[in-house]
């Protein structure tokens, strides 16, 4: 909507004193109530000019005195509002104009190339929803209530610069109310694009969606948001529509409903998410320390990992199916007013989760929805403002202190990362990510822009939409590539994509190793500069193409932005049946186990365990002619896999992974506190660190590891305490390797330094074993905060790498 809006602002200031500037705003500074924020300081600073927004971001014109022009750079910086960020101030003194201006001026918006970022979904704010439930208000009950400090912003804009007819909302005319609010500078919803009122905006209904008619009249005396709560506390299954897509609701207390929920997703064992109405309820069943309330409450309202409690009554219990074998629960609080109504009616805390199949896209229409689910979901709380853009939950966990991002959407994307100093001048890349938990990364100008997550490209729906995706904000953002970056798996979707896309636009294609993207991406998380040197790198995940092609996992290196030394790795194992062996856990615990002591030591020693007696009844005359003849048994220097050999060998997710990482995160849920503070240290599962033969690199030999928890097995040894013995062994080996590597004679002087990156890291436990033994040791331990160590952020390091070897090259920065 194009206005202007005029404010008399007459200082009494002589024109010999005046001095004018115009004031480039660069960053995410539209749609959040920043040229409100300009023209109240501006008026109180006594400034007369005007503000707008472009594609570049917020142009003011300012004249005043030279002192009040600082006071209002200042000012904005300190006064910004809650989703506005300022990535730069840029001012540039201009001639005075004639006549000069006698006011300030909200002028309108100007269109050109998008340079600037668009704000992230947010959720609903505390003014709002204390409008919501206010029966004076006008938006009494409106569950589409929004402000400028709130509501859609990158799942409902269609184009740049951020007015309404470049959003879903364009073809709603606002009413006379809603205008008076849009077109107040004094108004916190002046100029907010989703604006909307029972009178002129979208509408809620609850239906079938079969589309057979019904009494909302049966379920509640109020509305239909309150109709859907009355279903939930039935029993009933009900699809939500939500900021970035829809969202299959139930009542996360009835096994019964979750067990259904489960059965329709086709989702045998994975967590669900739970929504509560608010903090008070959250902690009702789960620990909430500062840290996880604060990012509870944050406008990204992501799913927060929480310890769970011992429930006790009167309070009703949460069903095993919600997390089975776990030891936290992931909780979100309500994101928009369609949340807040529904657990206004419903009490207990409700799973909800995508709107999906088991690793498909989200729906984000409700024909989508009823294609996948019309016969197992009898109701839809749906509402027809079309969503343009799907963008699934963001996950957090509070870990070693600080919260971190493990899967980044909602909330998050698109705000921009700065890059570090050094990357300036580096060309526009195109990253495009992993194969699993895909994002992409578009690099320009110093920034690093982010696609919301993805997915895993494995499946057919989740790799169409990641084409949509990369076509839709590069054209969003009209970004043009100079240069292509993707993983150095020949054998990626992705890589293959960027490869044909590359070579169609007559450019290059630069491969990246895959744990150096990942360590790059930790070091651009904590702005470590391109010129700093080296760091000891640790990239800790389940398979990455190596230099020779090998298959790495446990990775120790000296990295920078440029190179990855390898100078340290896990035990080369085999992975027994190739890609079953990530499916069948049990596969890795027979590998590791003739590696390490062979079939006749085993079974002397070890026949009486129940293990024994299951890998003795599979195949082993041809399981062991595989990994005597390497036939589809490719060694790999697996961290992950360990894990899963190990959760097995305890009878931990031994068959079966029902999904990816299911063994090492109910391994780590096993983990007992007590056991972890207090047992004696000597108690950790012991390795060693010899050396290859052949290449004389370091490794991590678990042979020492797997006789003390054998061991413990013949003893009956309480899972829990071994699992936290595995956990204690294992960190204290890895410090002890970095501190070999950090320290081998060939550094002109030891690392301080220590990156740690990968999906093993997502193990709070072992974060946090190996964080408090360097640290301890002397070293600044850098983790991820704002983009995730698994394969969600491969994009930003492979980009950073990428973008890295076009620059001159600084002094040797790697031993």
């Amino acid at each position: 909507m194009i206005m202007s809006v005029h404010l008399a602002c007459k200082p009494d200031v002589p024109a010999t004193e005046l001095v004018a500037e115009q004031l480039r705003v660069r960053g995410t500074v539209q749609g959040v109530g920043f040229r409100p924020t300009v023209w109240r300081i501006a008026s109180a600073l006594g400034i007369s000019g005007s503000v707008s927004n472009d594609a570049q971001g917020v142009l003011i014109a300012a004249v005043a005195r030279a002192e009040a022009l600082d006071l209002l750079a200042q000012r904005l910086r300190s006064e910004a509002p809650p989703l506005a960020h300022i990535e730069s101030i840029e001012r540039v003194p201009v001639a005075l104009p004639a006549p000069l201006p006698a006011g300030f001026m909200i002028g309108p918006s100007r269109s050109g190339a998008p340079l600037t970022a668009v704000a992230a979904d947010a959720a609903t704010c505390a003014q709002c929803v204390a409008e919501i439930f206010d029966p004076f208000s006008r938006r009494f009950r409106y569950p589409l209530t929004n402000c400028t400090h709130c509501g859609p912003r990158l799942s409902f804009v269609t184009g740049m610069p951020y007015d309404r007819p470049l959003t879903t909302m364009a073809g709603y005319t606002m009413c006379a109310d809603c205008r008076a609010e849009y077109e107040s500078p004094a108004d916190r919803r002046f100029h907010a694009q989703p604006i909307a009122c029972h009178v002129c905006g979208p509408k809620l209904q609850l239906k079938r969606l079969d589309g057979r008619a019904f009494a909302v009249d049966a379920y509640t005396f109020l509305d239909d948001c309150d109709a859907a709560g009355t279903l939930l506390a039935r029993g009933r299954i009900v699809a939500i529509k939500g900021l970035g897509g829809y969202q299959l609701a139930c009542d996360a207390t009835q096994a019964e409903a979750v067990a259904r929920l489960r059965g329709l997703k086709r989702r045998e064992r994975k967590p669900f998410a739970l929504m509560s109405a608010n903090l008070d309820a959250i902690r009702t069943y789960c620990t909430v320390d500062e840290g996880a309330a604060e990012a509870l409450l944050s406008p990204a309202a992501p799913i927060v990992l929480l310890k769970r409690r011992r429930e006790t009554s009167p309070h009703p219990r949460i069903a095993d199916e919600v997390a089975p074998g776990l030891s936290t629960l992931g909780f979100m609080l309500p994101s928009t007013g369609v949340h807040h109504l529904v657990l206004c009616r419903m009490k207990r805390p409700i799973v909800l989760t995508s709107g999906n199949l088991s690793d498909e896209p989200q729906a984000i229409t409700l024909d989508e929805l009823a294609q996948r689910f019309g016969s197992g979901i009898d109701f839809v709380l749906d509402h027809d403002r079309p969503i343009a853009r799907r963008i699934d939950d963001s996950v957090v966990c509070v870990m070693d202190g600080a919260p971190r991002v493990l899967r980044r959407a909602r909330g998050f994307v698109p705000t921009p990362l700065a890059l570090p100093p050094g990357f300036e001048a580096a060309p526009a890349v195109l990253a495009y990510g992993s194969e699993l938990k895909n994002s992409f990364c578009l690099l320009q100008r110093g920034q690093a822009l982010m696609s919301q997550h993805i997915g895993d490209l494995e499946d057919a729906a989740c790799q169409a939409d990641y084409r949509r995706a990369l076509k839709d904000l590069q054209a969003f953002f009209g970004f043009a590539p100079q240069l292509r970056a993707c993983d150095a798996h020949p054998g990626y979707l992705s890589t293959q994509l960027a490869r044909e896309e590359a070579e169609h636009a007559g450019q290059e294609a630069v491969p990246v190793l895959h744990h150096h993207a990942h360590i790059a991406a930790c070091l651009v998380d904590n702005g470590w500069p391109l010129g700093a040197g080296p760091v000891v790198g640790v990239a800790l995940d389940g398979l990455g193409y190596g230099e020779a092609g090998e298959l790495w996992g446990g990775e120790f290196a000296i990295v920078d932005y440029r190179r990855f030394d390898r100078r340290g790795s896990f035990k080369p194992v085999a992975l027994l049946g190739g890609e079953q062996a990530m499916r069948e856990p049990w596969r890795n615990t027979y590998a590791q186990l003739m590696a390490e002591l062979k079939w006749p030591s085993f079974a002397m020693n070890y026949a009486e365990l129940d293990l024994h007696g299951f890998l003795a009844a599979k195949p082993r005359a041809l399981l062991d002619g595989m990994l005597q003849k390497q036939v589809n048994s490719p060694l790999a220097s697996s961290c992950g896999r360990l894990f899963d050999a190990v959760a097995a060998a305890m009878g931990i997710c031994r068959e079966q992974a029902a999904y990816e990482g299911q063994g090492a995160v109910e391994l780590e849920a096993r983990v007992d506190d007590e056991v972890l503070r207090f047992e004696d240290e000597a108690l950790g599962y012991p390795f060693a660190i010899p050396r290859l033969k052949g290449s004389g690199l370091p490794y991590i030999e678990p042979l020492a590891m797997w006789s003390a928890l054998l061991g413990d097995l013949l003893l009956a040894t309480p899972v829990p305490v071994m699992a936290t013995r595995f956990h204690k062994g294992l960190a204290r080996v890895i410090a002890a390797m970095i501190d070999k590597v950090a320290n081998a004679h060939d550094l002109e002087r030891p690392l301080r330094h220590v990156a740690l990156s990968g999906g093993v890291f997502q193990n709070k436990v072992l974060l946090e074993q190996v964080g408090e033994r360097l640290r301890a040791a002397g070293y600044t331990v850098l983790a991820h905060r704002r983009v995730p160590c698994n394969d969600g952020g491969l994009s930003l390091g492979q980009a950073a790498v990428a973008a890295a070897r076009t620059l001159p090259q600084e002094a040797s920065t790697c031993a």
